[in-house]
């Protein structure tokens, strides 16, 4: 059996000038990146976005809890969109780009899997056109220009133990967390503490991926809050005078990317936000200028739908105005079985007793996402090891619950084996949905906490303790008030403890700490004991990648 990366090179990849004659672009209206991948022009994107083409239907791939049996979120998207492709429709997809953290350590590529795959899938991985590094580029550069500014004199008045700002690298390094600067001889600066954060979790990506455009960039990167001065005041990226320098960085790197899937779907790729530290979702402007150029967008949202989900539509789709047509929620019967208390070494035994408590988890999402009025679809991922009984157990199910549920095999078939779940899809998107959002922007922040605790995480209440509720109050009084929550917590529970498995309740969430993202436009809210500098791990997959004297790369998956 042929490897991901295997298949991706055995394929045969469309020049990308014809992959964009299929959504209406010109050689002129695209600036190429070798032979397969391009970005939009500036001058292309403003006339999309200028343009009164009515919006196609936006279809958002979510997921079940993630597990380490797999999910296949990626690849059921890639799938179907290759498979609403097969089917004549006018499909693009919308997803985000990997970040190296996760390549080199434990959750490996992020471009599908098998026949369900973007190309070319190791430039993809591996640096691609270099709009991580442009971020990490910016944010590092606004870190210098605080600590140069303290190093000249502080006009500013800035309070060194007060500066919020990291530095940042687009790997796992957890020794970065929490260091010392500027040791040794006065002439190397101000010393004192200071964090670095993984830059798909920097600010700077969230700003990337929420602006509109380049004035809007330039707003919200002035809007960034580095720290307080010693009267106790904010002070902003604008107060350094650190705006255009970032923007000039960023202008590349504003404009989605261009490439295809295996099946030749053309793929706009573009920002890399992680959904437990972040908000999880590709740019706005990627996802709005696909759904200028196609009848039916398909993108996705990181990890489980409590998070990548949740955050799509209250900050995303509030963000952006997006309406969206319907939600897929991929789930597989491994993973719903280990949900049930199966060992992984033990999945490909059937069992249907763990399938059956285990569905508990997929029950939640399916509710949560009914709560904001759309329809809703689970695609099963189908395994080999998959037996009739468990299917038809699973099946039998969801529709219980008013859900269909189809059964998709894009890792094995392509888009061939998703064109019933597009079947599906497209019949579900035809129905008038109720979309809506699951707070109001005028309620208190800490009342928004509540609701996403309570609703979403299923707990009866978030515990915030007094300091971090008098943060909250600040930022009201501010004039932040009405920005939405987007919590950080871990992806391996619907709650704040990995340990919870299945469908927790009846507990306590517990708030560590909040942190205002001005720039952004959102509140972060820390639940639990997640980090936003992951490490590696004893075996990180860096340890198996190579490449051969012909620049073939192996290990990559």
């Amino acid at each position: 059996m042929l490897t991901d990366i295997e298949i991706s090179q055995n394929a045969k990849l469309y020049p990308i000038e014809k992959i964009a004659s299929q959504i209406g672009l010109k050689s002129d209206d695209i600036e190429f990146y070798g032979k397969y991948k391009a970005k939009l022009s500036a001058e292309k994107l403003k006339e999309i976005q200028n343009s009164d083409i009515k919006d196609g239907k936006l279809i958002l791939v979510t997921a079940i809890t993630p597990t380490s049996a797999g999910e296949g979120k990626s690849t059921v998207s890639i799938g179907l969109g290759d498979a609403l492709h097969r089917l004549n429709k006018k499909a693009m997809i919308a997803l985000r780009e990997p970040s190296l953290g996760p390549c080199f350590g434990t959750k490996g590529g992020a471009t599908g899997g098998g026949y369900s795959q973007v190309i070319p899938m190791e430039d993809i991985n591996l640096h691609f056109t270099g709009d991580i590094h442009a971020v990490t580029t910016a944010a590092n550069l606004l870190a210098s220009m605080i600590d140069n500014h303290l190093y000249q004199g502080n006009k500013l008045n800035l309070d060194e133990n007060s500066i919020t700002w990291k530095r940042c690298l687009d790997l796992n390094d957890r020794t970065l967390r929490d260091i010392t600067i500027a040791q040794g001889a006065k002439v190397n600066g101000v010393e004192r503490k200071a964090k670095f954060c993984i830059s798909v979790a920097s600010e700077v990506m969230a700003i990337l991926c929420l602006a509109e455009n380049i004035t809007d960039l330039k707003e919200r990167l002035s809007k960034i809050i580095i720290g307080k001065n010693k009267d106790g005041n904010f002070v902003y990226a604008k107060d350094l005078k650190a705006v255009g320098a970032m923007a000039a960085i960023l202008k590349d790197a504003i404009r989605p990317n261009l490439v295809q899937t295996l099946e030749h779907t053309p793929v706009l790729i573009h920002g890399g936000p992680f959904a437990n530290i972040a908000h999880g979702c590709n740019s706005i402007v990627a996802t709005k200028t696909a759904l200028k150029l196609a009848d039916y967008v398909v993108t996705e949202a990181g990890f489980g739908a409590d998070l990548g989900a949740e955050k799509f539509f209250d900050i995303k789709c509030r963000k952006a105005n997006l309406k969206p047509s319907a939600v897929v929620i991929v789930a597989t019967i491994r993973a719903l079985k280990m949900h049930g208390g199966v060992n992984k070494e033990d999945l490909t035994q059937e069992n249907l007793q763990a399938l059956d408590e285990g569905f508990d988890n997929l029950k939640t999402h399916i509710e949560n996402m009914k709560k904001y009025g759309l329809p809703v679809v689970v695609a099963v991922n189908k395994f080999a090891s998959d037996t009739d009984k468990e299917i038809d157990l699973l099946m039998k199910k969801t529709e219980a619950l008013g859900v269909k549920a189809v059964l998709s095999e894009g890792w094995e078939k392509g888009g061939a084996g998703v064109e019933n779940l597009a079947k599906v899809v497209i019949e579900e998107t035809k129905k008038d949905n109720n979309f809506h959002y699951l707070y109001e922007n005028d309620i208190d922040l800490e009342d928004k906490i509540n609701i996403i605790a309570k609703e979403i995480y299923r707990a009866n209440w978030a515990e915030i303790p007094e300091d971090i509720a008098r943060k909250l109050i600040r930022y009201q009084k501010e004039g932040y008030g009405d920005l939405p929550i987007c919590v950080a917590k871990t992806q391996n529970s619907i709650s704040h403890d990995k340990a919870l498995r299945n469908a927790p309740k009846d507990y306590i969430l517990p708030i560590r700490d909040v942190s205002l993202s001005a720039g952004a436009g959102f509140v972060v809210v820390f639940a639990g004991s997640i980090v936003d500098m992951p490490g590696l791990p004893e075996s990180p997959s860096a340890e198996r990648i190579d490449v051969d004297e012909n620049g073939k790369i192996s290990g990559l998956f």
